[in-house]
């Protein structure tokens, strides 16, 4: 993975996480709910406690992309956010360990944000960008463009973008990072006619 493809990570964590810490306010407030009303019922009021065996989900991240980040201030944040374990790698990577339902509610503020972005950028006039349709996995973008606009370095930006939302969603799928890829298709909007196909991060490598 290049560089190219590197998001900041305190603004990634900000919305993949965000389900996470949400839920975990929410389970604090049951919690004091449930502890106020044992404290009504009993003199002595125990701890609660999180149940380790719950965080049956792993998610590894590779080392590159927490380049020019501070590990440490990584796991903090995503430990801010919500996630319970963080597990620093030899080779550098970070596996977040996670219950299965703060992995889907992960995967659903990402597809939210995905189904958002995608609809603000066919409605960018600046953009050559006309159409983007992607599969259920998002492995696979569709982008209708007008070509004589093509070369607008938004365009690009947007691009990017989807790739790294399509990347992070499959990663928190569940998803070898070894085998995650995003294929990006350029059609001209006019006539279908594909004007090019791009394999993220397989092109960028052979790039470089």
């Amino acid at each position: 993975m290049k560089k190219i493809l590197v998001l900041p990570l305190l603004l990634l964590f900000g919305i993949i996480f965000a389900g996470c810490s949400a839920d975990s306010e929410k389970e604090s407030g049951d919690k004091e709910e449930v502890a106020a009303d044992t404290t009504e019922k009993t003199s002595v009021s125990k701890p609660l406690k999180v149940d380790k065996e719950l965080l049956n989900v792993e998610v590894t991240i590779p080392a590159d992309f927490f380049e020019d980040e501070d590990i440490d201030t990584v796991i903090a944040d995503a430990k801010d956010e919500g996630i319970q374990e963080v597990i620093k790698n030899d080779d550098g990577s970070l596996t977040f360990r996670m219950s299965e339902s703060q992995q889907k509610e992960i995967l659903k503020d990402m597809e939210e944000e995905i189904i958002v972005f995608v609809e603000e950028i066919e409605t960018d006039e600046q953009l050559a960008i006309k159409d983007i349709s992607y599969n259920n996995t998002y492995s696979e973008f569709t982008i209708l463009v007008n070509p004589e606009e093509l070369e607008s370095t938004l365009d690009m930006d947007a691009d990017v973008d989807l790739v790294l939302m399509g990347i992070f969603y499959q990663l928190f799928n569940g998803v070898d990072p070894a085998k995650n890829k995003v294929t990006v298709t350029y059609k001209n909007e006019s006539n279908g006619e594909v004007i090019d196909t791009i394999v993220y991060p397989d092109d960028l490598n052979e790039q470089n």
